[in-house]
């Protein structure tokens, strides 16, 4: 079925009104400020909604719940449906890492990238560490779309390896350039960016965050009911917010009764969402001090992860690089191996909780260890056992 998105919004003041295209990526012209840009959300007809949307049988893409998104103009790769994994204590781990370039930023991309397709743009454009970029290549690969990445020359060799597997042009500038440098791709050259080009607050894709949604419809429907709560590891929020959105049209809808309480999962060497929240303001700037979770390690903050935290109750956390690593080693125990920011979720609720018994919790688990700053670095030597090493190191208590 076609998309029944009709119009974007300000997340500022709903009432102030855009039309569907083109997105506005810049963020919202009429309320943005010299100090705050303010992202734009996109609205829908619900009351054309089929009504059996949530009872279709599960299938990767996202074509599925196609009518609660932008039109998908762009071809997709069997994003979507990841697993739920139980873990022992009964808290629930949704795993991203198993979406075709690995990380939750699949589901952004094929909406994204399909709305550069629907508005006739020459290619896209993307600013990013790892996850971003990969996952941007390769469905601009996929759509026909030439791809200019701007990434950190510092990033893992996996990451760095992927990001130009998909034939993308990789530029590593210093940082105070890329935005400006992205601006220009955009007005001269007839690119869409994918994510954010602006320097007063992160504003991204209007349509990215939509691809998100999709989390939720699928935790909600394994578990028969929206959950308590929800962690989630946060750099600028869009996923926080995604997740969030998802959960309010369930209830809107009626195929829930309730929305979860969203707890964004920060890194102690940054926070700024953590320090937006404490502050009451809508948006925060804070220093970044080193954390191997590059992936979150945002020294901004964007309105999107207030908007979320502010409507369902939840709120932001700060986790240290040794409670992620702790989080990540006992999701490791349990057959999943995940990025060190990925495993930030579960390090907070392990640190602050809420222990909530009023329903299931589940914790989002965003990229694949193979993206971490160790792996394809670390090397182990051979090693010249005999048999009675051996059977020594397999009898140990």
């Amino acid at each position: 079925m076609n998309s029944l998105a009709t119009e974007q919004r300000s997340l500022r003041d709903p009432t102030v009104r855009h039309p569907l295209w083109p997105p506005l990526t810049s963020g919202d012209p009429v309320l943005s400020t010299d100090t705050v840009a303010y992202p734009l959300d996109v609205d829908y007809a619900y009351d054309r909604v089929p009504g059996d949307l949530f009872t279709r049988p599960a299938a990767h893409g996202l074509e599925r719940w196609a009518p609660l998104l932008p039109p998908l103009a762009a071809p997709g790769l069997g994003e979507g449906d990841t697993p739920l994994v139980r873990l022992a204590d009964g808290v629930w781990v949704k795993d991203e890492s198993r979406n075709p370039t690995w990380s939750h930023k699949d589901r952004l991309n094929r909406v994204a990238v399909s709305a550069a397709v629907g508005s006739g743009a020459r290619g896209i454009v993307v600013s990013s560490s790892g996850n971003h970029g990969a996952s941007a290549s390769a469905y601009a690969a996929r759509a026909g779309l030439p791809c200019v990445v701007f990434t950190s020359p510092f990033a893992p060799p996996a990451v760095a390896s992927h990001l130009r597997a998909y034939g993308a042009t990789v530029l590593t500038v210093p940082h105070a350039s890329v935005r400006p440098l992205m601006r220009r791709i955009v007005a001269e050259l007839d690119y869409q960016s994918v994510s954010s080009v602006t320097d007063t607050a992160h504003t991204g894709h209007p349509f990215g965050p939509e691809g998100y949604k999709t989390i939720a419809y699928e935790i909600a429907l394994e578990l028969g009911r929206a959950p308590a709560a929800v962690h989630v590891p946060t750099g600028y929020g869009e996923l926080l917010f995604g997740i969030a959105k998802g959960f309010q049209e369930l209830a809107r809808l009626g195929v829930t009764d309730s929305v979860p309480r969203v707890y964004a999962a920060e890194p102690a060497a940054a926070g700024a969402l953590t320090e937006a929240m404490r502050t009451g303001a809508d948006t925060a700037r804070v220093p970044v001090g080193p954390t191997a979770a590059y992936a979150i390690d945002c020294e901004i903050s964007g309105y999107r992860g207030v908007v979320a935290l502010r409507a369902t109750g939840g709120a932001a956390r700060k986790v240290t690089d040794r409670q992620m690593a702790d989080a990540q080693a006992e999701l490791a125990s349990q057959g999943l191996w995940c990025e060190l920011s990925s495993a930030a979720g579960l390090a907070s609720l392990r640190a602050h909780g809420p222990a909530d018994e009023d329903g299931p919790v589940v914790c989002v688990v965003t990229s694949s260890g193979y993206k971490d700053t160790a792996t394809a670095r670390d090397t182990h030597a051979p090693t010249d056992l005999g048999w009675d090493e051996v059977k020594a190191l397999l009898t140990q208590a």
